[in-house]
């Protein structure tokens, strides 16, 4: 690469990695004159890029937004990043997947070989969405890209994995490693999980990614079993709901409110709305009990009547005692609000 070229491409990088960068501060970093800072901030220019020069005791430059987006540089933590994004973005439901594959592609095709083979090993299964984030979840990008691989080479993973407290003898903490057969790498409420095959327990298990720790060597390849359903966001939707295999809720119930079905189906989740009048719908809602799905309706705030089952009428007679208790003092006298 010619030496100039070489010299843009680390100012691009420079200029994108903080705000303002003083005139001398650059020259110094790419061993380089002021004179010749101008000339290469006159030759970006030229290609694009909208950088302003601001006033101060030494004067400086800044990377500004502009009418187009230019082409831009990452580093490779960043570009692996960005394409595991934009992986997850090809299966959100938000409107942006044809738009998020294309970037994909162009993404990859640009990247060297050592990266887009990285990516290459890291296929992702979104499943549900998330509107919190859990910083303490993170997971280390080195962490996903080796169980990605393993899911990809299908070969055996041993790990060590934090188990929660109390999770009881069947995941025991501080044990020795674990062995199992990774099927599939998945999001689910913010959180990353492995979808495997637990070789010791002979059952299949979701494991949180943030807790695992994997060792190395590797072991042998394997075969890979049928996933029950033969679809993972099927599967793991049926696991975090608490309904096995089948990724229903538990609980299913139908009732009519007296509010319009367009503020309903606002706020029903995967529930079914069917408009029955202008201010009357009938609502089909899932959870993992029945006292949970009372209380998911009754957030509507609306007139309710219940259409079936009957489990979930007497899931709403269960909570009217309940709160009735929970409005009265200690000794059964109404608490008085102010």
């Amino acid at each position: 690469m010619p030496k100039t070229s070489a010299r843009l491409l680390s100012l691009l990088s420079l200029l994108q990695a903080r705000r303002d960068w003083p005139g001398a501060l650059l020259a110094e970093r790419l061993d380089i004159s002021p004179r010749t800072v101008r000339r290469d901030v006159d030759r970006l220019r030229e290609l694009g890029y909208p950088i302003v020069a601001f006033k101060g005791p030494e004067g400086g430059y800044r990377l500004d937004a502009g009418s187009d987006l230019p082409p831009l540089l990452f580093d490779d933590e960043q570009a692996v990043a960005l394409a595991v994004a934009l992986q997850i973005a090809t299966t959100t439901g938000a409107g942006i997947e044809e738009a998020a594959a294309r970037a994909l592609t162009t993404v990859r095709q640009v990247m060297p070989g050592r990266l887009r083979r990285r990516i290459g090993m890291l296929q992702v299964t979104a499943v549900g969405r998330s509107t919190t984030t859990r910083p303490e979840s993170q997971v280390d990008s080195g962490v996903l890209m080796a169980l990605g691989a393993a899911v990809h080479a299908r070969e055996v993973l041993r790990f060590d994995y934090a188990s929660p407290p109390g999770a009881g003898d069947d995941d025991p903490a501080g044990t020795a490693p674990r062995r199992a057969e990774p099927h599939h790498l998945v999001t689910w409420g913010g959180r990353w999980y492995l979808v495997a095959w637990d070789l010791d327990r002979e059952d299949w298990r979701t494991f949180r990614a943030d807790r695992i720790t994997p060792r190395v060597p590797t072991g042998p390849r394997f075969t890979p079993r049928e996933l029950p359903g033969g679809d993972v966001a099927t599967f793991v939707a049926g696991r975090f709901r608490g309904s096995g295999d089948s990724g229903d809720w538990p609980c299913r119930g139908e009732v009519i409110l007296r509010l319009p079905a367009s503020e309903v189906s606002r706020y029903s989740r995967d529930g079914v709305v069917e408009e029955l009048g202008p201010d009357r719908c009938r609502l089909v809602l899932g959870s993992w009990s029945w006292p949970g799905l009372a209380a998911d309706i009754g957030r509507f705030d609306a007139d309710i009547e219940v259409v079936g089952p009957a489990e979930l009428r007497d899931a709403f007679g269960q909570l009217a005692r309940r709160y009735a208790s929970a409005a009265t003092g200690p000794l059964g006298e109404k608490r008085q609000y102010v």
